[in-house]
């Protein structure tokens, strides 16, 4: 459902919630802060608000894309941030996310995304929100990026012991279903790898800004740009080293595949060895040329046997000697 949302903190301390219309008091109230929330309307529906903070049309777009790769851009007076939030996870790296557009100014913070935002619903019950909202849209939006990140965080150290029970499982007994496994979560963290990688460059970024609206803010959000920032490089740490860490089972997977295939042909080709002589033994004796002594001899038969249980015996002594069995 499509909903706006509106928190605003006059220059008296009062902090109201409502929708739409808190946004004029705001415009008249130069000491005002407000927390604007755009829960999956409409562009037409939009655009009065937008219009209302000075918004950029290409940024707009941008935000209003359903694919679009975590970026930041400064303007002149306010900060665009476009997260990748999650909105959807599983034990196994079952996850979907969805679009989150941050605007930020000293005096206001919009927030758009089309689907439910698990930061954005912590942040409207948090109790130290309006002596957030009073220092400023831009740490607001600072501590929305740093909650969004957390819980990737919590999804992959989830996620680290169902991918120890696999290495186990192919230690004991490997498997296709396994190496299928394998192959599903290393798309995954691919995929979350590149993603965690544009989060961490926009806000390696962030740190170098020297817009006056963002100096002239708390230092404080100097430390939380910081923050975010080491926990999306740690989050591309861990993924990384998960996507290594399932390719290195894989390849594991596959040497004990090959290992056993090795094994087998061995022992296909010490049995076709061994029966080579023996089919030339009974292909010699089997053309019945008249001329044969050894088959009209009473013990030619047995003694054919006896050949070819020594060839047999020889053959096999042979093969334990070199190991090739």
């Amino acid at each position: 459902m499509a909903t706006v949302q509106v928190v605003l903190i006059d220059s008296s301390g009062t902090v109201q919630c409502g929708g739409a219309e808190l946004v004029e008091q705001w415009k008249a109230d130069e000491d005002s802060h407000i927390w604007v929330d755009l829960h999956g309307l409409a562009p037409q529906q939009e655009d009065p608000l937008m219009s209302t903070f000075g918004l950029h049309h290409l940024v707009i777009q941008d935000a209003r894309r359903l694919r679009h790769p975590p970026k930041i851009e400064i303007f002149d007076d306010h900060l665009f941030i476009l997260l990748s939030e999650l909105v959807k996870d599983g034990p196994e790296l079952d996850f979907e996310v969805s679009q989150l557009a941050l605007f930020a100014g000293p005096r206001f913070l919009l927030t758009r995304h089309n689907a439910e935002s698990a930061s954005i619903a912590h942040w409207q019950q948090a109790e130290e929100l309006p002596a957030l909202l009073k220092n400023g849209g831009i740490k607001l939006a600072l501590e929305m990026s740093i909650t969004a990140a957390r819980r990737y965080v919590e999804m992959l150290l989830e996620f680290e012991p169902h991918l120890t029970d696999l290495e186990d499982q192919l230690q004991d007994k490997p498997d296709d279903q396994a190496m299928r496994a394998l192959t599903q979560y290393r798309t995954r963290l691919r995929k979350l790898r590149r993603m965690f990688n544009y989060h961490a460059r926009a806000f390696e970024s962030l740190r170098s800004v020297k817009a006056d609206f963002f100096n002239a803010t708390s230092h404080e959000n100097r430390h939380l740009v910081i923050d975010v920032y080491e926990k999306y490089e740690r989050l591309l740490s861990l993924s990384t080293l998960y996507y290594e860490l399932a390719g290195d089972l894989v390849d594991g997977y596959i040497s004990l595949t090959n290992h056993a295939l090795n094994n087998t042909m061995r022992v296909l080709t010490a049995i076709t060895a061994i029966f080579v002589p023996l089919s030339f033994l009974a292909g010699v004796y089997g053309m019945n040329f008249d001329y044969m002594p050894e088959l009209n001899w009473r013990w030619g038969y047995f003694m054919l046997l006896g050949v070819m249980g020594t060839v047999i015996v020889v053959l096999l002594v042979l093969f334990k000697k070199y190991r090739w069995l």
